[in-house]
């Protein structure tokens, strides 16, 4: 059992950065109950192929939701508001957790300070674009384009690009985690609960801490393809069946490369230095390139390999299902409604901390009768009257 597992998460959540933080909690064991409005729910439900073939369980929607409970409450009512309360008060709930902007807070009575009376030692999360004082809307890719992520991506000569995954969401989410472990380390050791508030434009900025730097040390720094500012050859290959990274990090790696067969020409004094290697970095991965084309990918990675210079085939999605370090690692879950069965990636853990199982992404409002129920002592007909009203 986790450690994490006496822990109830309430998570008023859409898009990606929350949902892919509470899946993770879900997964360490924690009940994790998603918040939604009644009639359609999160838009993500909406995103994607229709797997299912029913409304409101789109693909899109399935990565970051197994493993959670979802109900449904309309939080415009002053009615729906106060259910929600009595909700922290009776669950328990541990965390509340929100990614909706600022301005909502009090319109939604969702804000620190009312959950706080209610709950004095409940730890509050609110992720945000910019941070509690800041009410712009923010999607990942905007986030990457202020943060200067974008200025890091895609050719020299070309235009900037969206990195290929929404890796603001997800950073966000990795600190939330690690900022969530700390309260719950401050209410284990003082008995206070704590307000986390995690800004997606801040925790972008934490990854550029190299560009930054030599930014304001006067050292331009931009987008590179495949090469890499300090070292080369650094980039990818073709091969006669695909392509391969190769990552030469220091000389020692280099003269190593010069004595295989087929790259004895690279051997030049130019080259014998890293050095000399970047200052003519354009060259020698074109010389690089038509030496790796004569080759198969496995026979240039077992090559590689051997001699201790870092190399990866560049992967399709499909070839990455397939390869044994990352099939091992996979996690499924299977829908005993439709027999659909999803494959999960893995997520970091201690040893014994993870859930060995999780549920299907829920359905809307699946959970409205166990949790109100639960909770409240709500029975059908109490939750038919709030559904006749809009309530839930």
């Amino acid at each position: 059992m986790s450690v994490l597992s006496n822990l109830t998460i309430l998570t008023l959540e859409q898009a990606t950065t929350l949902p892919f933080l509470t899946q993770r909690l879900a997964r360490e064991g924690v009940r994790v109950i998603r918040l939604e409005p009644p009639g359609r729910g999160d838009p993500n439900r909406y995103v994607g192929r229709d797997v299912l073939e029913e409304p409101g369980m789109a693909s899109y929607f399935f990565a970051n939701n197994c493993g959670k409970q979802a109900i449904t409450l309309n939080l415009a009512d002053p009615e729906g508001r106060a259910i929600l309360h009595e909700l922290i008060a009776r669950l328990p709930v541990d965390i509340f957790a929100t990614n909706q902007r600022p301005s909502h807070y009090q319109k939604l009575g969702i804000d620190y300070a009312t959950i706080k009376t209610i709950r004095p030692s409940i730890i509050w999360l609110g992720i945000t674009g910019f941070g509690p004082d800041c009410d712009e809307a923010a999607y990942d890719p905007v986030l990457q384009a202020r943060a200067g992520w974008m200025e890091l991506t895609g050719e020299p000569d070309g235009p900037p690009l969206v990195f290929g995954l929404p890796m603001v969401d997800l950073g966000a989410a990795e600190h939330a985690y690690g900022a969530l472990m700390k309260a719950l380390y401050r209410r284990a050791t003082m008995g206070e609960g704590s307000r986390v508030d995690i800004s997606m434009y801040h925790s972008a900025l934490t990854w550029m801490a190299g560009p930054i730097m030599l930014t304001a040390l006067g050292e331009r720094v931009t987008r590179r393809g495949n090469t890499h500012q300090f070292f080369a050859p650094v980039s990818v290959y073709p091969t006669r069946d695909g392509y391969v990274y190769i990552a030469v990090g220091n000389d020692r790696q280099w003269t190593a490369i010069t004595q295989l067969p087929g790259f004895e020409g690279l051997a030049s004094p130019e080259y014998h230095r890293n050095a000399g290697r970047i200052a003519d970095v354009e060259r020698l991965n074109q010389r690089m390139s038509d030496c790796t084309r004569a080759m198969m990918s496995d026979d240039l990675i077992t090559a590689l390999n051997r001699i201790g210079v870092p190399v990866a085939r560049v992967n399709t999605l499909s070839d990455v299902l397939s390869e044994p370090l990352a099939r091992d690692s996979l996690l499924r879950v299977r829908d005993d409604q439709t027999a659909t069965e999803l494959v999960l990636a893995p997520v970091a853990e201690v040893d014994g901390g993870g859930s060995e199982t999780l549920s299907f992404p829920p359905r809307l409002g699946e959970h409205n009768e166990i949790v109100y129920g639960e909770a409240l002592g709500y029975g059908a007909e109490r939750l038919s009257a709030l559904r006749a009203k809009g309530l839930i």
